[in-house]
């Protein structure tokens, strides 16, 4: 038999889209087990947050992940090209949002950062990293090593990371601001901008920091002043990194055991269903414990760059690239904060703390990564971006 006819029949599948059931199966499922196992350690941990109940956190919790699941099944069996020619749309919602948030938005602490659309509040600033990710992909992907290095070929590009940045920032969500400008420098890096320009921007920054500094709001500054010396103020803002050390030292080699951690059983710990979470890993399970968590998250972060190595198009690499960076960020921005490595910011911990806006973000992101993994192999026509 001929070869020609067979891989003439290839061609046209993958072009034309394979399947709902070729593509089901054509997914990552190390990537979905790696995901199943910490929403698994998130549910523990919750479980453990409430004194051994599964309310109000952790049924709560796993069954947003199950809804988030199926949305993240749904998304990967759209063609990733279908997804680009929608990413400005997206871009465009995200933004819109933000502005809503600014105008009608829930005050906590001092910061709009939620709405609530049908019952359920949602957190803009998280899905807009998404949908940045998206806009930038989309408006990179095609460009070559010598058009990005033109400056004004990048000025739009600066200006889609600049305004999302400015609107978060006002909010005021500083933490979120910093990451959302570090995806969209990641990219920018990822399609080939020179690695010295970024060094030129943080001398800039480096700079101006006495003066960013006069301009943060006085809760920003104590954070900054509480990190510096967390014992200048023990019963107030140091509190809580105070606690957390001592929950993540007193786990040991092999921890205290489930629900017999001390510091969270006698609700020493703060915030401990969300922000600080790990610090019950680490303090029931130990320094072994926290090392298979560590490395559970590192796995999913690895799977989502080997899926930007191995992806044919530009489009689908700098998405797997953007999302598999946000995820890194994710983690080590909550887990430097909960071991006071940097001041305490409020990011949480995905799919372990407790909070919906955080999961049903990073879900729909994987739902996009494991569609670039589905349609590596696509051919963008010149009309698809």
């Amino acid at each position: 038999m001929s070869l020609q006819p067979i891989a003439a029949r290839r061609f046209l599948l993958r072009e034309r889209g394979l399947g709902l059931a070729p593509k089901f199966l054509a997914m990552n499922w190390l990537f979905v087990l790696c995901v199943g196992l910490l929403a698994g350690v998130g549910y523990t941990a919750l479980y453990s947050a409430a004194g051994g109940s599964p309310t109000p956190y952790a049924n709560s919790q796993i069954f947003r992940f199950f809804g988030a699941l199926l949305l993240m099944f749904a998304i990967a069996m759209v063609d990733i090209r279908v997804i680009a020619k929608f990413s400005w749309v997206a871009y465009a919602l995200g933004i819109l949002l933000l502005l809503v948030v600014m105008k009608f938005g829930h005050t906590g602490l001092g910061a709009k950062r939620w709405i609530t659309v049908g019952g359920m509040e949602i957190q803009p600033s998280e899905l807009m990293k998404l949908f940045l990710i998206l806009a930038l992909a989309s408006y990179l992907h095609r460009a070559s090593y010598e058009r990005v290095a033109n400056l004004l070929f990048l000025l739009p590009a600066v200006l889609i990371i600049l305004l999302p940045v400015g609107l978060i920032l006002k909010e005021p969500n500083l933490g979120t601001a910093i990451i959302t400008a570090l995806l969209g420098s990641t990219l920018l890096l990822g399609a080939g901008v020179r690695w010295w320009k970024f060094a030129i921007l943080l001398a800039l920054i480096a700079i101006a920091a006495p003066l960013i500094y006069h301009h943060l709001h006085a809760y920003q500054r104590a954070r900054i002043i509480t990190f510096l010396n967390p014992g200048s103020d023990p019963l107030g803002a140091g509190y809580n990194i105070i606690q957390s050390k001592i929950a993540l030292g007193s786990g040991g080699f092999f921890g205290q055991g489930y629900l017999h951690g001390t510091q969270n059983q006698l609700n020493f710990l703060p915030e401990k269903q969300t922000d600080f979470v790990f610090t019950i890993i680490a303090e029931e399970f130990g320094f072994l414990g926290s090392v298979a968590v560590l490395a559970l998250l590192a796995s999913i972060i690895a799977i989502a760059f080997y899926i930007a190595t191995t992806c044919t198009h530009q489009f689908g690499r700098l998405v797997a690239l953007g999302i598999g960076t946000n995820f890194f960020l994710y983690c080590f921005v909550n887990l430097s904060m909960v071991m006071g490595l940097i001041p305490v910011g409020g990011v949480p911990l995905p799919l372990i703390s407790y909070g919906g806006s955080a999961l049903t973000a990073v879900m729909l992101g994987f739902g996009v990564l494991m569609s670039v993994h589905v349609h590596r192999d696509v051919t963008f026509a010149s009309g698809d971006d």
